[in-house]
């Protein structure tokens, strides 16, 4: 995979309070990249820094080879941006606002591939000034992908945002995957994250300590995998010995594990020995990212955890 994004070891400080401590992350081509991290974790800062915005104190960043700082026009011309909050000239309509925007480039994907791809094919006659919340952030969407841009830094896009336009944003985004387009996405919605990132990086205290899909923060977490089933009560005392983290009341079962193909096995083992049914009313729930991140976060106002590296 050719690698698009590197962040080595990037620090920056607003007067005395540090925001980015030796940060450092890789953005593959093509790869959908989450940053999650609590108010102050400094996602905003990261994005600003990657689009030029901001200097970083120490360590290095390049987007597509280039330095941000420096390469003006000739990155911006790769890059689209969808701020946490935009401005349109009000008396505009929306088909001319974004007809305006890609005779600013070179070679701009076609008008009608925009309004497909962000929804706004029913609302090009509109005047921006009427749009609703939803529309003005599709139509934020369009100007950022005017240019058919190889990366595109998304922040925090569907923050205030109803179920049906969060949904919508979502498809966006989805639409520019399948065009091959490079994201780097901040938000606060654990759901968001887990549906559309590839990977994720939990940003604490200004680093990026736990970087990967679902599972594997999960893994760096040491959240294991919840069962629960019944079973009588003879085998769910042993079982729960057997096994750390399972806990029996009666009949019943449940806890989290690590290895959950090993307590299959061994119900498996159960059964053929006893001739009979060891087990009913299995269930298996793989870890989620809520589950990761909380842990994760926790750990951070626990000096006593220590978050894994």
């Amino acid at each position: 995979m050719t690698t698009v994004v590197e962040v080595d070891r990037v620090s920056k400080s607003f007067g005395a309070q540090p925001v980015l401590r030796e940060l450092s992350f890789s953005i593959d081509q093509g790869e959908i990249f989450c940053l999650l991290g609590p108010n102050g974790a400094g996602k905003t800062t990261t994005l600003e820094i990657l689009e030029g915005f901001l200097t970083p104190d120490s360590g290095s960043v390049r987007v597509l080879g280039c330095d941000p700082m420096t390469s003006g026009e000739t990155l911006r011309r790769r890059v689209g941006v969808v701020l946490q909050e935009s401005g349109f000239p009000k008396f505009f309509r929306v088909g001319e606002l974004i007809d305006t925007w890609r005779s600013y480039y070179d070679h701009p994907l076609p008008y009608d591939d925009i309004l497909d791809l962000v929804g706004l094919r029913s609302d090009e006659a509109k005047l921006v000034r009427k749009l609703s919340g939803g529309q003005r952030r599709r139509l934020d969407f369009a100007l950022a992908v005017a240019g058919d841009p190889e990366i595109i830094f998304l922040d925090e896009p569907t923050t205030g945002f109803d179920p049906e336009a969060r949904a919508r944003c979502w498809e966006a985004i989805a639409g520019l995957r399948e065009l091959g387009k490079t994201i780097l996405l901040t938000t606060h919605y654990l759901d968001e994250a887990e549906r559309l990132g590839d990977r994720i990086a939990v940003l604490l205290d200004g680093a990026a300590d736990a970087i990967g899909n679902t599972q594997e923060l999960a893994q760096l977490a040491r959240i294991g995998v919840t069962v629960s089933f019944q079973a009588p009560a003879r085998v769910a005392d042993q079982l729960a010995g057997e096994f750390p983290g399972l806990d029996a009341a009666d009949e019943m079962v449940e806890g989290q594990i690590d290895d959950v193909r090993a307590l299959l096995r061994r119900l498996e083992m159960l059964e053929e020995q006893a001739s009979q049914r060891a087990f009913t009313s299995l269930r298996v729930q793989p870890p989620n990212l809520e589950q990761a991140y909380l842990s994760l976060v926790g750990r951070q106002s626990n000096p006593t955890e220590p978050t894994p590296r």
